[in-house]
């Protein structure tokens, strides 16, 4: 009575929660009762003509309705007149539902859509559904207008059971399903897929060469018994310069001297692009050693760069290892009291100061207490603020 009079005020809030409590009565009793098709017409009515808000919190009692629910939502689904947002709620209501009456509709709206976002509301919708929509998903393989979303709804099943399939699309004629299909593949630490990986790496394709790239740098454990540092070093020279960005990153988490003393050949390179060198000082920190600090302090005087010299210094303030911050300090400290040109730049003057406050080492108050005086407003301000930052480390 309360649902059907907040109906009748057409107070959408309110309707939704008496239905939300309306649904914990039934499944208190644990039974279907007379009120659940009263229910699912409210339900369908709000989701029809409520906001957003409104929409996403009747979907709560869509999902609790189940099976019930589904001739309803696969009805918008193939309502090629109704709104997009209330396509991609019934889409997404679904997924949630994990039922495979429901996974047929989803099949259907890929193949007959033209709206890429409606398609990939779709995709996620199944990925939702798990493993029971992989049988679905493997057969959609086969077909070339379906294979690129079902591998990417396969990417969003997080089970083993996804490899398999998947295995079979890596040489793929389309790039992007190659790329996907390995991208997914990059998530699971399977014997099978660090071959395809490395094969990846020469893939003609950029997207894919980068993806089997960024699968090989979270495997760290794999680095000596594939020798990933020679293989990742060499998509530094890449043609691609995302590729090659995407290289830097990866050799950075192998971590070690080797990885290191690849990184700083490239970037002293004055053939290496500007985009290039910056990802490779960024790798030099993520790196966290000694070794990677002493790199970046060579660099300062190999470049004449003032964007590479402000970025060294810049990454030079974010060494949170207590033991590097010591060097780093040490390294800002040497640079701001030679005559280097980096240090007449109002701006690298300002990054220093802002990364010897960062660092937080006292014996940086002397030169810091000294920038007080320079001609530059922004200098004095950044060495203000450094020192107050020291202060409160201090205390």
């Amino acid at each position: 009575m309360q649902a059907q009079a907040a109906d009748d005020a057409a107070d959408l809030s309110s309707l939704i929660q008496d239905l939300l409590e309306l649904m914990l009565a039934n499944d208190s009793q644990d039974s279907a009762t007379a009120n659940s098709n009263n229910i699912l017409e409210l339900a369908l009515a709000i989701l029809e003509m409520g906001d957003f808000q409104q929409r996403w919190d009747v979907a709560k009692v869509l999902t609790q309705l189940g099976s019930k629910a589904i001739p309803s939502l696969i009805a918008i689904l193939k309502d090629e007149d109704a709104e997009d947002e209330l396509r991609w709620f019934a889409a997404r209501i679904l997924g949630e539902l994990q039922h495979p009456d429901a996974i047929h509709a989803l099949v259907e709206l890929f193949q007959a859509s033209q709206d890429e976002e409606l398609q990939a509301i779709a995709a996620t919708a199944l990925g939702q559904m798990g493993t029971v929509a992989i049988p679905v998903l493997t057969q959609m393989l086969s077909c070339d207008h379906t294979r690129l979303l079902a591998v990417r709804s396969l990417a969003y099943i997080r089970t083993s059971d996804t490899i398999t399939p998947l295995l079979t699309v890596v040489e793929d004629s389309q790039a992007a399903v190659r790329t996907a299909a390995i991208e997914a593949l990059s998530s699971f630490h399977d014997q099978r897929v660090p071959p395809i990986l490395l094969t990846s790496l020469d893939d003609v394709a950029p997207a894919v060469r980068r993806v089997a790239i960024q699968g090989l740098g979270y495997r760290p454990d794999l680095c000596a018994e594939l020798d990933l540092v020679t293989r990742l070093q060499a998509k530094l020279y890449d043609l691609n310069i995302e590729v090659c960005c995407t290289a830097a990153v990866a050799l950075a988490r192998m971590g070690g001297d080797a990885a290191v003393k690849q990184l700083f050949t490239v970037l002293v390179s004055p053939h290496t692009p500007i985009p290039l060198q910056l990802e490779i000082i960024r790798a030099l920190i993520w790196v966290e050693t000694l070794s990677g600090l002493e790199c970046l302090q060579q660099a300062l005087n190999h470049t004449t760069s003032e964007t590479l010299w402000q970025e060294i210094v810049t990454v030079l303030g974010r060494v949170q290892k207590p033991e590097l911050t010591t060097a780093a300090t040490a390294i800002l400290l040497n640079l701001l009291s030679s005559p280097h040109p980096a240090t007449k730049i109002n701006s690298v003057k300002s990054a220093i100061a802002l990364s010897l406050g960062h660092l937080g080492c006292l014996q940086a108050t002397p030169l810091l207490t000294q920038m007080l005086d320079d001609t530059d407003e922004f200098v004095r301000l950044h060495a203000i603020a450094a020192l107050t930052k020291l202060d409160v480390i201090y205390q």
